[in-house]
């Protein structure tokens, strides 16, 4: 049996999904290419990193916790939207 939390990601992400599909269909190919390849920059990719280490020690503090979260939450969506991006672009490719 899976986690309750696991459950409600998969959820969320579901219906992220079915909102995000109609929008990227709608996108050149050109723009889901670009969002399908997208990646963080290097500074804020070292920045999710060091509180990721933080937070497996235990160390974060309350701000940096809601912080370290929000990438986390925002890294979701985009990985969604990465998805989705793909997605388009097989359909339109297949």
């Amino acid at each position: 049996m899976q986690p309750l939390w696991y459950a409600r990601y998969m959820k969320s992400t579901t219906v992220l999904q079915r909102v995000l599909e109609p929008i990227l269909r709608s996108l050149p190919a050109e723009a889901a290419r670009r969002i399908a390849r997208a990646e963080a920059d290097g500074k804020l990719q070292r920045r999710v990193e060091e509180f990721a280490c933080k937070a497996n020690e235990g160390t974060l503090t309350p701000e940096e916790r809601s912080e370290y979260e929000a990438y986390v939450d925002a890294g979701d969506i985009v990985a969604t939207l990465q998805a989705v991006a793909r997605k388009t672009l097989q359909t339109v490719a297949g």
